[in-house]
């Protein structure tokens, strides 16, 4: 027999694949189409992929043409990249950045498969809060239309290696980027009870801060807290409550740490500062926020812009996923849509 033998699939227990690794379908969607749009039509997203928000409604708002230059500041999985690509050839380029460095090729591989070329796309390993930097690396002074989708994408929330679910058992990692920072389990393993607590009210708007973070630090005290589940217990037991209020209130924990973790509103502040200059007069911002304090900082940002002149327009009240949408992608629920169209130079003197 052939040194090459046929390598099986690893079996799995039950009829459905559950572990995030086991689902090998997923994973290859050019080869399962069928599977992955019956997971689609069930309301849910396919493991490793993600679907993109508000497609029409950005780009309604963007109304991004052939020979702009558009900037994807948040790439993900590529869905808002893809269509925004094909509006703005013949002539058009995107620059798209992404801080994470294990999706990011994975990304870029699929758009290249796609028929995006060089000429037309330009991939850059980089946090959106250094836009300006990176666009005068490639040579632009403005873009024509910038988007940026503040979502955690399915494929981080999906796969448990990654640390961003309670679902599955995981390290308690949590950073967007893992060669960078330190893990939220080092950071548990430092914190205080006073300064978790302002993490939990400031990042998450968890009402039992005061009682949650003194019982998790407490509980770290006793013994390392290293993984999702371990951390999901402990904040289960501190609830006492029925297990779906005990789940929202351990997504407020995680999302509390995740940002403190990336530094996620300090990255935002510095990109909507800088915005204004990155694009062109008359250009326009999209952006997707997905939690209270996101939203009030482009709010705030976005009206003083329009007190200073630097914004012509603004977004007067947040767009919202339709019913459709809903149905079909829960994970759209909380999202808000906010605009603004930068003033013209006449306008700006």
């Amino acid at each position: 027999m052939s040194e090459q033998q046929y390598k099986r699939r690893v079996r799995y227990a039950g009829k459905h694949p559950r572990k995030f690794s086991e689902k090998y379908k997923e994973h290859a969607p050019a080869k399962y189409p069928a599977t992955l749009q019956k997971v689609i039509e069930s309301g849910k997203t396919p493991a490793g992929t993600h679907r993109a928000i508000m497609v029409e409604e950005v780009l309604e708002v963007l109304r991004p043409e052939p020979g702009a230059i558009a900037v994807d500041a948040t790439l993900g999985y590529g869905g808002h990249a893809t269509e925004i690509l094909k509006r703005i050839q013949p002539g058009g380029r995107l620059i798209a950045l992404d801080t994470d460095p294990i999706e990011l090729p994975k990304t870029e591989a699929r758009l290249r498969a796609g028929g995006f070329g060089t000429d037309v796309l330009s991939v850059v390993h980089s946090n959106f809060a250094g836009l300006s930097r990176v666009l005068a690396g490639q040579g632009v002074e403005g873009a024509d239309v910038i988007l940026a989708d503040l979502g955690l994408s399915s494929m981080q929330m999906d796969n448990p290696e990654r640390g961003f679910t309670f679902k599955f058992d995981g390290p308690l990692d949590l950073r967007m980027n893992p060669n960078k920072g330190r893990a939220a389990a080092r950071l548990l393993a430092d914190i205080s009870a006073a300064k978790l607590e302002e993490l939990l009210r400031e990042n998450a708007d968890e009402p039992r801060a005061e009682l949650l973070a003194t019982l998790i630090v407490e509980a770290a005290g006793k013994a390392s807290i290293e993984t999702t589940r371990q951390l999901g217990e402990v904040v289960r037991t501190a609830c006492g409550a029925r297990r779906e209020e005990a789940d929202a209130t351990i997504r407020r924990v995680f999302q509390a740490l995740r940002i403190e973790v990336n530094d996620e509103f300090s990255a935002l502040e510095t990109f909507l500062r800088f915005l204004p200059q990155c694009l062109k007069p008359g250009g326009r911002v999209a952006i997707l926020t997905f939690h209270s304090g996101e939203d009030r900082r482009v709010k705030r940002f976005f009206d003083e812009g329009l007190r200073s002149g630097e914004y012509a327009e603004i977004s007067r009240n947040v767009i919202r996923p339709g019913p459709v949408e809903l149905r079909a992608n829960p994970r759209s629920a909380p999202a808000k849509l906010r605009w603004a169209i930068k003033g013209s130079a006449k306008e700006n003197g």
